[in-house]
């Protein structure tokens, strides 16, 4: 990354500003009250799916959480064993008790069981319908019970209007459209559109149940005049046995989110990686014999003695660093920079795909910035990402289009790019920090050699790169840096040990990403393997 990028960065304060309300403000999304979600559902008493879920979703998405209960389950982690329903009338007087008192901003609608509950639901939707309705059209538990009577499914399918989006698992999507269970992504995708457009409202497709390495979810929408407009959300699949109650649990995540940001896309991209947390931490719960419960409060979990002290981290990061910057300085292309006889064709080289990594690198700073716990983090994250666009801009004005440069995106910008991109859906702010703390670091030690190198030969006038090479001295581009070593320790702090180690796989291959970086004009030239992944 270019030092430009960082050295008009003010240094933010190390702490966040109260809200009026209380917490630290960020733009309109939490400024916004606390919202008041009701999630209408089946009760699980081994705390895992059902409104046990529900509940534990919704606090831990910013949210004040109701219920109102439509079954009871006798089941564990291995399985459903019985199913009492309760007569519709209670379950009707429970939603009015609410209603009658409470504004209810979002609503979730999970196990509905019979026929009955439905037409109960139904008609308190039709009389207090709530400004968000996310209907979790559940019918098959992810042990394989069914949880809704097969004469119910009609009754099921026409409640689908009524909801702004429906989130059923591939089996339920099959079985709304009688139709076979999907066996890949784009069949799975075909299947949402079509239930979108049969029940005229968005459906998120979950791709949790289909084998891969890859777990995407996409929102489709209803037929408009340019067709349906589907948004895929890409991300990892999570290695676990612990998943029961996921289908629940993102549900209403959705309306807790959906009710703070009024943007669907917006409310997936929060909370599909806080999901993957819950599911990547889910083991040190430690809850059951069978398909365990996700770990909804990962990100407020106590973390142990085991914790490093501050600073330790970030020397073990530098540590780790070691390797890649005895490499750097040991590349032509850098020896070349700092003595004046790099030609300017590589130069400009290295710059067309700093401003295309520019572009990429903004877009994960925005990531940083919008799940940064604190309001100082985020207007660190949120600042860098916009100099990250004025920069890639003023590389264009000043360099780029006064010169004829082969301007396509490269293999090693690619691959490290991805690897950036990868890491901003992980579901852990560490390791998203982490990620990008070498575009800070390690760029910040290089350019204070070079510009060392460049002060102990006099400062020559006639090198040809004397003002890229001052750059590096400016004071705002170390603090800045300072910052991001920073944050990224207190993250490690705040991390479990899992998650630790996931930082420093993270940061390790980014390290490797700027050898190949700077190394990229001799590839350019020559074309090798780019770096793989660190194990």
């Amino acid at each position: 990354m270019s030092p430009l990028a960082i050295s008009f960065l003010p240094t933010p304060a190390s702490t966040a500003t109260p809200s009026a309300s209380g917490g630290s403000s960020s733009g309109g999304a939490l400024l916004r009250r606390t919202p008041r979600v009701l999630a209408i559902a089946g009760s699980d008493p081994s705390g895992g799916a059902g409104i046990q879920a529900d509940l534990k979703s919704i606090a831990a998405n910013g949210g004040y959480g109701m219920a109102a209960i439509t079954a009871l389950t006798a089941q564990n982690t291995r399985g459903v064993r019985a199913v009492h329903v309760p007569p519709a009338d209670f379950l009707t007087a429970q939603l009015e008790a609410i209603s009658d008192d409470i504004s209810v901003d979002a609503v979730k609608i999970g196990m509905l069981g019979d026929s009955a509950v439905i037409a109960a639901v139904r008609g308190w939707l039709q009389k207090s319908r709530p400004a968000v309705v996310v209907l979790d059209p559940v019918m098959v538990a992810t042990s394989g019970d069914r949880l809704l009577q097969e004469a119910a499914e009609a009754e099921l399918r026409e409640l689908l209007p009524l909801a702004d989006l429906v989130t059923p698992n591939l089996a339920e999507l099959a079985m709304l459209l009688n139709e076979p269970l999907a066996g890949d992504w784009e069949a799975a995708l075909a299947q949402g559109k079509r239930l979108a457009a049969q029940a005229g409202t968005t459906v998120l497709v979950k791709g949790g149940h289909l084998d891969g390495g890859a777990c995407p979810d996409a929102l489709v929408n209803t037929e408009g005049l340019l067709g349906q407009d589907v948004v895929v959300v890409p991300g990892e699949r999570i290695t676990t046995r612990n998943s029961h109650g996921t289908g629940c649990s993102l549900s209403s995540a959705m309306a807790t989110a959906q009710a703070r940001l009024g943007d669907w896309e917006a409310s997936l991209r929060e909370v599909k990686p806080w999901l993957q947390g819950a599911l990547r931490e889910a083991e040190a719960l430690e809850v059951g014999t069978g398909n365990g419960p996700v770990h909804h409060f990962h990100h407020l979990a106590p973390k142990g003695a085991d914790a490093p002290a501050e600073g330790q981290f970030a020397a073990v990061l530098r540590q780790d660093a070691g390797p890649d910057l005895d490499d750097i300085y040991g590349l032509d292309f850098i020896r070349a920079l700092a003595d004046g006889t790099l030609t300017e064709q590589h130069f400009a080289y290295y710059l067309a795909q700093d401003a295309i990594y520019l572009n990429g690198y903004s877009r994960v700073l925005s990531r940083a910035a919008a799940i940064a716990p604190t309001e100082a983090e985020q207007l660190f994250w949120a600042r860098a990402a916009q100099q990250c666009l004025e920069v890639e801009s003023e590389l264009h004005r000043t360099w780029l289009s006064t010169r004829k440069v082969d301007a396509g995106l490269g293999p090693v910008t690619k691959s490290y790019v991805d690897h950036l991109l990868a890491s901003s859906v992980s579901g852990s702010y560490g390791v998203l920090v982490a990620a990008v703390l070498p575009c800070f670091w390690l760029y910040a030690e290089v350019g204070a050699t070079l510009h060392g190198q460049f002060l102990a030969a006099g400062s020559p006038a006639s090198h040809p790169y004397a003002g890229w090479l001052r750059t590096y001295a400016d004071e705002e581009f170390a603090a800045a840096t300072r910052e991001a070593v920073r944050i990224a320790d207190a993250a490690a702090r705040a991390a479990s040990g899992t998650e630790r180690q996931a930082m420093r796989t993270a940061f390790r291959q980014s390290c490797r990403y700027e050898v190949d970086f700077f190394d990229a004009p001799r590839l350019h030239a020559a074309p090798q393997r780019v770096s793989q992944p660190v194990g």
